[in-house]
């Protein structure tokens, strides 16, 4: 039986792989779940998976856990420091998929483990890339990418070398403003932002859709996993979602992957690789589909893209920067404090900052990213604050 940890159980990653393992009960072992404050379902499917331990990231919610988990038998832990030592727990297969920065230290202390990690947490590659590769490396680990993206990627790549590849492309759905007059952006509410056309995603998620951010941190996920030149990246806006990326040869053929927007595809490709097994998912009827469409993004309407390049030009600890300016911006803009416009100005003015400060260059060592990811959050609130006065 495969040893399986899952760290972000409770969210949607964590849920569509629980949903892939619930159907192979019998190939599976689950260690380590961990969530956050949705206890309820924690518990829940900790006592239908029987891990060895259930770890929520809130301690104040402990207690609770602890109740809803009464006579099981089922270790309960609690807080950052439970989650990293969680990431010790001998496992075969662990899936990343902690949202944000909170997400970088359990999973370089399970690659410290020379185990396979499943990497759904865009942020680890993002304000980390060259600390988290260099750590599977030094300890034999394998890193397999889960953004449906990245997934689509490694799996054009199979049987290539990268020196053959003239072009990646990352293709995106444009998110809930991707038809709106670029003028009306600046009155745009969270909850028109917080409703995507075809992916079943959580509200912050489905607003960084809407501004482009997370396709931002995922070219420079691509570039920092595949180790390829930024000006190789393309994105393409695809309204219906089914291509999720091509790869680009040198003799001009193109290799795409299509499938029907369900993260178990990426998930499922992981979980059996180098395998591929049966997954319950859609099979496309593209006579029915009929055609698929394709446009160019605008850099006005979407300048979380430009962002991207200019940290990916810049490297060093930027993409920390990006990342935790984001993460605030982002708080300010679902609590009314400022215009969906005015996010990508807080970014900007938080990498524009601590560029003057000479910050961005020092060694990227986890203290240096969770240094850098404050100094962005606290320029990031100023620059909120001088907004709204």
């Amino acid at each position: 039986m495969k040893r399986i940890s899952i760290f972000g159980a409770t969210g949607s990653i964590g849920q569509s792989t629980l949903d892939l393992i619930g159907r192979r009960m019998d190939d599976f072992q689950v260690v380590v779940l961990t969530g956050g404050a949705n206890i309820a379902q924690l518990a829940g499917d900790a006592l239908k998976f029987r891990p060895e331990l259930v770890v929520t990231a809130y301690p104040e919610k402990l207690d609770d856990l602890r109740a809803a988990l009464e006579g099981s038998g089922i270790e309960c832990a609690a807080g950052q420091d439970a989650l990293v030592e969680a990431a010790t727990r001998p496992a075969d297969w662990i899936m990343s998929a902690i949202v944000g920065v909170a997400g970088l230290a359990p999973g370089l202390k399970a690659l410290e483990q020379g185990t396979t990690l499943a990497l759904a947490n865009k942020e680890s590659l993002v304000t980390a890339g060259p600390l988290l590769l260099d750590t599977a490396r030094k300890h034999g680990a394998t890193i397999l990418p889960v953004d449906s993206e990245h997934s689509a990627i490694f799996q054009g790549l199979v049987g290539e070398e990268m020196s053959a590849v003239e072009r990646i492309i990352i293709t995106a759905s444009g998110g809930a403003f991707r038809d709106w007059p670029i003028e009306d952006l600046r009155n745009a509410t969270c909850a028109q932002a917080s409703t995507h056309p075809n992916w079943d995603m959580g509200q912050r998620i489905t607003i960084d859709s809407a501004s482009m951010f997370n396709k931002a941190l995922e070219v420079i996920e691509t570039k920092e996993f595949f180790g390829c030149d930024p000006k190789m990246i393309e994105v393409l806006v695809h309204p219906e979602s089914l291509i999720h990326a091509l790869v680009g040869f040198n003799d001009g053929a193109l290799i795409a992957h299509v499938g029907a927007p369900d993260m178990r595809h990426a998930i499922g490709y992981a979980l059996n690789w180098p395998d591929r097994a049966h997954l319950p998912v859609e099979r496309l009827d593209l006579a029915a589909i009929g055609r698929m469409t394709f446009r160019a993004p605008d850099d006005t309407r979407y300048p979380a893209l430009r962002l991207a390049r200019e940290v990916m030009e810049t490297g060093g600890l930027s993409g920390a920067v990006l990342n935790g300016a984001k993460e605030r911006a982002l708080d300010h803009f679902i609590a009314g404090r400022i215009r969906f416009t005015d996010m990508a100005d807080l970014v900007a003015g938080a990498l524009d900052q601590l560029s003057r400060r000479n910050t961005l260059h020092l060694p990227v060592t986890l203290d240096n990213v969770a240094q850098l990811d404050h100094l962005a959050r606290k320029a990031a609130d100023q620059i909120a604050m001088d907004l709204v006065t």
